[in-house]
């Protein structure tokens, strides 16, 4: 056996949990109402509201709708961009421009096809003018394309400075997460037109992609900044055991696949990251692995005892895990089982949690205290 199993990885992955969805949670902020808000969804992956307060909402299959307040959802919005609908890969995030009140900008992530059915992870924005994305441009595009259903990344957030933050993955190629020459298992950090910062960490540097932040990531569909300290924290998945919570620094190295805290898929070991500490290693691991996607700082109200904690989506832990943050410290508080393969989450203007369930019925769930 080898560790290249992406038909197992994939099964993995893909596979929902055989529990029907709770009505009710038990947590510690109280009991919470469990609430569907739309259903038959074709693999939501993302979200984002818009200024008044209607959702948008992306289809893995390609399509992105909008959610109005009489939980009415759209047809698909047009202008979107043609997508590599294959085992992980589709339409994946979506954010709004900081500024999308004057320029009305939104921004997609999406696995991009190329020639002889190789793919990778791509960026671009279009304004969104009624039931239209007009004028999509690509503004950034993952290199190489190469072969493979696997681990695309995907998740797109803004820093509090106004870059743009795109994370990516390995593609289930392993080595190339140690090589800067490529884009694989990085992170890249942007100006919003897709232009480079000029103070990246590997920019003019030989043999390096100018765009990297930080590297030796395997897949992270995970990430936030801390409202209170403005720093990047991402959740990424691991192979078989070691999912890891990480704050990427600036051109760190995070050792996939040199080391991790999980196993190969056909169980060899792999070495542990604190026997090479040239490598950051993670702030906190998770053995069974969460499988984390989706993730927000919660600052609203509805929830005081979950304000400032990070809230992360969990596939195989079907429901959110409540991370308490504390600088460069974290810690793993509650677990809130949902029985739900929790793609993505957001935090409603009202201060409810929006939750995506991953499945070819997907759904929209909102939780909220019940009354």
């Amino acid at each position: 056996m080898n560790r290249f199993l992406p038909g197992i990885a994939a099964l993995m992955l893909l596979a929902g949990p055989a529990y029907s969805q709770k009505s009710t949670v038990q947590t510690d902020a109280g009991s919470i109402k469990v609430e569907t808000l739309a259903e038959n969804l074709k693999h939501p992956w993302g979200m984002a509201f818009l200024p008044d307060k209607r959702l948008l909402v992306t289809e893995r299959t390609g399509n992105l709708r909008i959610l109005d307040e009489n939980k009415k959802l759209s047809e698909p919005i047009t202008g979107t961009p043609r997508v590599f609908n294959t085992g992980q890969g589709g339409l994946l995030d979506v954010a709004l421009d900081p500024d999308f009140a004057q320029n009305s900008y939104v921004y997609l992530s999406f696995s991009e096809p190329g020639e002889d059915s190789t793919a990778s992870t791509a960026l671009g924005r279009g304004k969104l003018e009624g039931n239209a994305i007009k004028n999509f441009e690509v503004i950034f595009r993952q290199e190489p394309k190469v072969k493979g259903p696997n681990h695309f990344g995907g998740r797109i957030l803004f820093s509090p400075e106004g870059h743009l933050v795109l994370t990516l993955a390995e593609r289930f190629k392993f080595d190339p997460a140690q090589d800067l020459s490529n884009h694989l298992g990085t992170i890249v950090r942007l100006n919003p037109d897709g232009t480079i910062p000029n103070d990246n960490p590997f920019v003019d540097k030989d043999n390096a992609k100018d765009e990297i932040w930080s590297y030796g990531h395997r897949n992270i569909e995970s990430a936030a900044f801390d409202p209170s300290t403005g720093q990047l924290w991402v959740a990424e998945m691991g192979p078989l055991g070691g999912d890891e919570l990480n704050q990427p620094v600036a051109g760190r190295n995070y050792g996939w696949p040199v080391v991790s805290w999980g196993k190969h898929y056909d169980g060899r070991d792999i070495p542990d990251p604190d026997t090479r500490p040239e490598f950051a290693d993670a702030v906190i691991k998770w053995t069974p692995t969460i499988s984390p996607s989706g993730m927000i700082f919660y600052t609203g109200s509805m929830f005081p005892a979950w304000k400032n904690h990070a809230l992360i989506g969990g596939l195989t832990s079907s429901g959110l895990v409540r991370v308490e943050v504390n600088g460069e410290q974290a810690k793993e508080v509650e677990r809130i089982p949902l029985t739900v393969r929790a793609r993505d989450v957001e935090q409603a203007p009202d201060g409810s949690i929006y939750v995506l369930t991953d499945n070819e019925n997907g759904k929209l769930l909102r939780l909220h205290l019940l009354e």
